[in-house]
């Protein structure tokens, strides 16, 4: 291949890994070009050393071989300069910047999750106040009778039924059933996308069923009292992990010019890693959900609080951690010179 043909063809994923470099070194895109996201640096990387060793073997442009040399370096130096930060610097960057910025970058099939989860949830909440009997058609009486027990203003503890001093056993309680439904939606996308959508679509009816029965039936403080603390990570959790389960269905539908299990295994690179996150988040809301949601100490003005609080901080979390990330001296002066 000619250079000039050799250049039109892999040109523009060279100038796709410059934006990169200089949107990594803090700096802001250049217009027109597109920006990968990091989880595809590894592979990036691996087809710009072998353009590099292409353009050596064929003998191109000293200037070719120049820039493919400072592009191979900089890489180098942020994907292998990263993975010697050690165990614990993997976990914090994943929380710092991974999972966030996974999480933006897979937003169609979060704000897909979100709407299937979130939307029955909301119509039911406030539909079944003015209709009551609706909640016996979404549910049967004896889960109603139990779910109003469970919040009886009466009670000492809200919640399942514990015996004294049990929270512990309880957070392992919730640890498990929310679990299990994370690990539903996310599962169910193996069925095309299918299972994960009727999976988020149903426990959103539950959870709204739920909500709207016991506000009518005014166990407003115990109820809203309770999920405030914990409902942000527990509920966001559980929509990323419906999230994960679409891109893996979507996969199946849509695998383009791969086979479908080919299709599978990519996709399933970054949901299995979002669905990491939601297990964290899953995890941290059921220990606030045993020690501090059930409890009647706190005032419920104090829950209310800490649950909007919860709120404020996961929606920045998501849209603002992992924006900007230091980067090595080859990215900066990487910089400089395309600044020149």
């Amino acid at each position: 291949m000619r250079q000039d043909a050799f250049e039109a063809r892999y040109s523009p994923a060279w100038t796709e890994f410059e934006n990169w470099l200089l949107v990594e070194a803090g700096g802001k895109p250049v217009a027109g070009r597109e920006v990968f996201h990091t989880s595809q640096l590894p592979y990036r990387y691996r087809q710009l050393a072998r353009h590099l060793a292409l353009a050596r073997d064929r003998q191109y442009s000293a200037e070719l071989s120049a820039r493919l040399e400072a592009l191979v370096l900089a890489g180098h130096q942020t994907l292998y300069g990263a993975s010697h930060s050690g165990e614990s610097g993997g976990v914090l960057l994943f929380v710092r910047s991974t999972f966030p910025q996974l999480v933006r970058l897979h937003w169609r099939s979060v704000l897909v999750a979100s709407l299937c989860l979130f939307l029955p949830m909301i119509v039911l909440t406030t539909l079944i106040p003015f209709v009551p009997e609706f909640a016996y058609v979404m549910m049967p009486p004896e889960q109603l009778a139990k779910v109003q027990q469970m919040y009886d203003p009466a009670n000492r503890v809200l919640g399942e039924a514990r015996e004294a001093g049990s929270d512990v056993a309880m957070w392992g309680f919730y640890i498990l059933n929310n679990v299990r439904i994370d690990f539903q939606c996310f599962a169910g996308g193996l069925l095309f996308g299918v299972g994960s959508i009727f999976f988020l679509v149903f426990n959103g009816g539950v959870i709204g069923t739920i909500a709207g029965h016991l506000t009518q039936l005014g166990y407003i403080e115990t109820f809203w009292g309770f999920v405030a603390g914990h409902s942000a990570l527990e509920l966001v959790g559980a929509a990323l992990s419906g999230a994960a389960g679409l891109q893996l269905g979507y996969a199946l539908i849509a695998p383009n010019r791969r086979t479908r299990l080919d299709a599978l295994k990519t996709a399933s690179q970054d949901a299995v890693r979002i669905l990491y996150g939601a297990a964290a988040m899953t995890f941290m809301a059921a220990f606030i959900e045993a020690f501090w949601s059930a409890s009647r100490v706190p005032p419920v003005e104090v829950k209310y609080a800490f649950g909007v609080v919860g709120w404020v901080l996961v929606i920045a979390y998501f849209w603002l951690a992992g924006r900007r990330r230091n980067v090595n001296a080859s990215s900066s002066r990487l910089q400089e010179q395309h600044a020149a």
